[in-house]
């Protein structure tokens, strides 16, 4: 009596993926950095969609800083002796981009918003950097649909190890940043605090916000220094 055949398992579609570059987004409603990803399938199957979340985290202990860098970033890390403990990873985006079909391989775009919010932890990173390159880590999930071999749709699970590194250059996100908001810099303030800031504003007739800000900043400055006048004139009579 002969032995049954094994019925052999279709192989899932294994995902690799590499990030080969970045560019900014010029004309936009929304400031964005596209990131073009490489995603090659090495078992030749045909791949009907991925739908890919991506999420992109800075990793800030793969570079090196000099010490004007690491005054700048004190704020996010603390002291520089404390760095190595701190310099945790930062989450920059995540990000869902729907694959479209492919056979072996295919280039798709994941897109990245361009805050200059400086209440945001990768902003605060990504000003802080005279230069250089911006260690860069993709960590991929998501669900891969493709066709079996009696032409049923199948559905996967893209491997949990997927991931790629890049290194994304400093000048990249400057660029962008200062083509969308040219000599700017943005701050949230608190609704009380705005509603005052416009009222001095209208009450001293200036054009901008910033204007009255300034005026307010040129009004403290003789105050602070009249006081540490004084303070040397206590000192001395002392």
């Amino acid at each position: 009596m002969s032995r049954p055949q094994a019925i052999e398992t279709p192989v899932a579609p294994e995902p690799e993926f590499q990030v080969l570059g970045a560019s900014g987004r010029r004309h936009a409603a929304v400031p964005a950095i596209d990131f073009d990803v490489h995603v090659t399938e090495p078992g030749g199957r045909a791949v009907h969609a991925i739908a890919l979340s991506a999420q992109i985290m800075i990793e800030p202990a793969r570079r090196a800083y000099d010490a004007e860098t690491r005054e700048k970033l004190v704020e996010l890390f603390g002291a520089p002796e404390r760095w190595a403990t701190t310099t945790r990873s930062l989450v920059w985006h995540q990000a869902d981009v729907l694959v479209p079909a492919f056979t072996g391989a295919t280039t798709f775009r994941v897109s990245v918003p361009a805050s200059f919010d400086m209440e945001v932890a990768s902003t605060k990173y990504l000003y802080g950097l005279p230069d250089g390159q911006v260690p860069l880590a993709f960590n991929f999930n998501g669900t891969v649909h493709y066709r079996g071999d009696d032409g049923r749709l199948q559905m996967s699970l893209v491997p949990w190890a997927c991931s790629a590194e890049f290194r994304f250059p400093v000048a990249t996100w400057r660029e962008v940043i200062d083509h969308y908001y040219p000599k700017t810099g943005w701050i949230p303030l608190q609704e009380g605090t705005l509603q005052a800031l416009q009222r001095e504003k209208a009450r001293r007739a200036l054009p901008t916000l910033d204007a009255c800000v300034a005026e307010l900043l040129r009004g403290a400055q003789p105050e602070r220094r009249s006081g540490e006048h004084r303070s040397v004139r206590l000192e001395e009579e002392s």
